[in-house]
């Protein structure tokens, strides 16, 4: 990759370490030459100019949790730029490096000694009355949730303009591979290799006979319809763009036109990276002879 001319931080608001580790960094990327600056939202301590999100930059590096790393995906996303996560959080699937492997990041950037791997995404429609309400994207899902906790949500899904079911159930999620391995798996979903091209549907807390996860090609269409029984609901786009719903809306889903880059510093297998985050136990592997 050409070396990056300017950089924006993104650091968690609440973890010190965060703080610290950006504060490193800049100082680094500005002795060698990179410009930095920040989102006018981040932490007092952080010494560069900061800009609105919507100033070009060459490359956004994350130092938080996948949240954070979610924010910053949503900067990167806007100017099809690279990002690359320091992971301070629990799981951190999304980041590339953990806080203890941060050290020499500065050296990476500074001679973007990083390849990309582009993520899918999703592209989210909400329909009213048969016009266009609103539209917003998803790295990992968009989930229609109950508004209200006591009441489920009356909904039917549809696959490439066909009815599949209906479902009492408290959500619907929509999830890319990227996805699959957060809201998703916790509702039950399978684990999706990021290079696998598809989309998951994943009904959560469904009352039906036929209610399991499905997984689709990436160039199918999928929608729910809000029934005009049941109560409102909402529309989360990874957990941070919020839509309302209303009886008789109708979600619409389709593969995004604009894929999130991640920065990767070294050719790591998925399958090493699901082993560190989940822990797995793998002892008693002696591989091939």
């Amino acid at each position: 990759m050409t070396a990056p001319e300017k950089v924006m931080l993104i650091v968690h608001p609440q973890r010190p370490v965060a703080l610290e580790l950006a504060v490193q960094c800049a100082t680094g990327l500005l002795a060698r030459g990179v410009k930095v600056v920040a989102p006018r939202e981040a932490p007092e301590g952080l010494d560069v100019p900061r800009t609105d999100a919507e100033e070009p930059t060459d490359l956004v590096v994350v130092f938080g949790g996948d949240g954070s790393i979610l924010r910053g995906s949503e900067v990167a996303r806007a100017h099809d730029v690279p990002l690359l996560g320091i992971n301070l959080g629990h799981v951190g699937f999304l980041a590339e490096l953990d806080e203890e492997e941060a050290a020499g990041i500065v050296d990476h950037i500074a001679e973007g000694a990083y390849v990309i791997q582009e993520r899918m995404t999703l592209d989210v429609s909400v329909m009213r009355n048969g016009e266009l309400l609103s539209t917003s994207w998803a790295l990992n899902e968009a989930s229609v949730e109950k508004a209200a906790r006591e009441r489920m949500i009356e909904v039917v899904a549809e696959v490439d303009g066909r009815p599949l079911s209906e479902w009492g159930c408290d959500g619907v999620l929509f999830a890319t591979p990227t996805g699959s391995t957060g809201y998703a798996w916790s509702a039950g979903g399978p684990v999706v290799w990021p290079t696998v091209e598809a989309m998951l549907l994943v009904p959560v807390s469904a009352h039906a006979l036929f209610a399991r996860t499905m997984v689709v090609s990436s160039s199918t269409a999928l929608a729910l319809e809000v029934l005009p029984r049941s109560p409102s609901a909402v529309l989360w786009c990874d957990g941070r763009r919020l839509i309302p719903l209303e009886p008789g809306d109708r979600v619409e889903v389709v593969r995004g036109h604009r894929p999130v880059r991640l920065a990767r510093l070294r050719d790591s297998l998925f399958v090493d990276r699901l082993v560190a985050k989940f822990q797995l136990p793998v002892q008693g592997w002696s591989g091939r002879r």
